[in-house]
């Protein structure tokens, strides 16, 4: 099939702060390391709004944007798959956006897209049995995202309350050695991400902080939006605060 869309490499501009930090290594280690792998299994899920281009046939084929949920980009990106259209990651198309500058907006966003997802999913719960190429987002793909971006991350909470439960009750030694076991395991996942990106290393630095703050957050956020739609809450578009003063931070070509 001809490709229908191309997701680019978003990178987070003001990554100066504390929280942008968090960002920028979420985005280097998560979405674009993510989006290899899918572009290999050929079941990319989303077209990031910040960084995406669009066939127009592709487009006017599957109706357009849709109204239907709160994640537009992963909405049309599953359409185009059982439309039959390709859609591939391009790692060397880059923009650079603003991030949440404050947990509040953070939340927000985050919130957001958790919920849209699920809309999205939701909406097309048919792909798991659609047939030939563009099915294969149904088999591969949406099986993907229900483990890894809402399984686990409702779940992984329990296995941080274990860890604080034995280095408490058990043995806070050997607690201690596992749980720094898993942070190097995720450094070395990162290194590899960043030299993949061609980031600096200096960033990886804040790691073991995000992953006692900022990845809490992020679960939290996860179990906020699956009650509500577990509950038949309805969420609306949340506009995030721009300050429009973001560019290629320094030394980044």
């Amino acid at each position: 099939p001809e490709v229908g869309a191309v997701a680019g490499n978003a990178k987070v501009g003001n990554r100066d702060t504390v929280i942008g930090a968090w960002q920028h290594i979420e985005y280097v280690m998560g979405f674009n390391l993510d989006r290899r792998m899918y572009d290999l299994l050929r079941c990319m899920p989303t077209i990031p709004g910040a960084i995406g281009a669009f066939r127009r046939e592709a487009v006017l084929q599957v109706g357009g944007m849709s109204e239907d949920t709160l994640a537009e980009d992963t909405d049309i990106t599953i359409a185009m798959h059982r439309a039959g259209w390709r859609v591939v990651y391009q790692e060397h198309a880059r923009a650079w956006t603003e991030a949440p500058g404050s947990l509040k907006q953070l939340w927000s966003q985050r919130y957001r897209w958790s919920y849209g997802t699920m809309q999205a999913l939701w909406k097309h719960r048919k792909s798991l049995t659609d047939k030939g190429p563009s099915g294969r987002f149904g088999r591969v793909g949406m099986p993907l995202v229900v483990i890894f971006q809402i399984v686990t991350p409702v779940f992984a909470p329990l296995i941080d309350v274990f860890t604080a439960y034995s280095m408490i009750f058990v043995d806070f030694r050997a607690a201690l050695y596992a749980w720094l076991a898993v942070l190097g395991i995720q450094l070395v996942c990162a290194a590899y991400a960043f030299r993949l990106d061609k980031e600096k290393y200096r960033y990886l630095l804040m790691m073991p902080l995000q992953q006692l703050a900022y990845r809490q957050m992020m679960y939290l956020v996860l179990i906020h939006s699956c009650i509500t739609a577990l509950t038949g809450g309805r969420l609306r578009w949340q506009k995030l605060k721009r300050t429009g003063e973001v560019g290629t931070p320094a030394g980044v070509g």
